[in-house]
Order: C-alpha cells, then structure tokens, then sequence
C-alpha cells in the first residue's frame, strides 16, 4: 500500500474513533508527570486528532510548554511558547498558533498521527515537518517524540521511508505503547 492509500484509510479510523470531547489525554498525562520541567512542545488538535490540550495545561504548571509554527514549505517547524488560555491565531493549515511569544527548544515532542505502528513507525499527513524537525533537534540534544493518537490509529503495514523519524512512545486513550 503507498502512503497515499495508507492516509486515506487511516483519517477515516481516525474519524471513527473521534470523541471530540472525551476525556482522552489521561495517560498522555501520565507519561508528561515524569518529565516535569523538561520543555516540551504539543498541538493544538484540528479536525479529528486526540486533543493533548489537558495534558499540556498540566505540564505548563512545572515547565515551558511551545506548539509549532509552521515557517514555510520544506523547513522544519519552530516552536511558540504556549500556556493556557493564551490569545492564539490561525496559522497556517489552519492550525491554532500563540499570537504573540518566544520561541522555544522542546526536549519532548508530542506528536499527531494519521497512524502508527507498534515498532514506532509513523505516518504523518505527507508535509514531512515533523520529520524535519526531529532530525534537526535530534542532531543537537537528545529528543524524545511522544506518538499522541487514538487506539483505532495502529496499523500493522505502515509504508515508511528511510527519511521517516520514528516516535519514542505511542499514547493512546487506551494506554501507553512502548515500541
């Protein structure tokens, strides 16, 4: 299966198993209390991705918490210091950004998944930003990337490439997987 097809039938797992308002960053929650204070980056969730906006409200109490701006076609992303209830903008894609802050270098990542796999292979939506990104950061510091997505997301034959950056742990609202 190419990665096109993959996507297509992955967004519509994904649609599937959305509960916009269901409580489902519990364990994400879990993972983040053992790294209180190291500075992570999450999302603002769009359309049907797993909302980590609880967890990351949680951890901005015990460290700098960023989302990523995106800069511009082929480049890595950057990160925005967020915290709660912060003024935030449409960025590009459509993507929730913070008005105004600094930037900011996560150690920790967590990154949306159109699917995933249990050997820590990703599928992304095809822009390869966080691809860029992890390479980038992980040629300067050691970075965790946390897989954030729902259970329904796992697939056993995901189509990667040598350029795919693998995630370090997959959290579901079912649990923590660690590849």
């Amino acid at each position: 299966m190419d990665k096109s097809a993959a996507r297509t039938a992955a967004f519509a797992r994904r649609k599937a198993a959305h509960r916009p308002y269901a409580a489902t960053a519990g364990y994400l929650s879990e993972v983040l209390a053992g790294h209180r204070g190291v500075p992570l980056a999450g999302y603002m969730a769009m359309r049907t991705e797993i909302n980590p906006t609880p967890a990351m409200e949680e951890a901005a109490a015990h460290g700098p918490v960023g989302v990523p701006v995106i800069i511009g076609a082929g480049q890595p992303l950057r990160f925005r210091r967020w915290e709660p209830d912060c003024a935030l903008i449409k960025g590009e894609f459509g993507a929730m950004i913070p008005e105004i802050g600094d930037w900011m270098t996560p150690q920790i990542v967590i990154v949306p998944l159109v699917a995933f796999d249990r050997n820590g292979g990703r599928l992304g939506y095809g822009g390869g930003f966080y691809d860029r990104t992890l390479e980038k950061l992980r040629a300067v510091q050691p970075t965790m990337a946390i897989g954030f997505a729902y259970q329904a997301q796992e697939d056993e034959n995901l189509p990667l490439a040598p350029t795919d950056q693998p995630i370090d742990l997959i959290v579901t609202e079912n649990g923590i997987i660690t590849p």
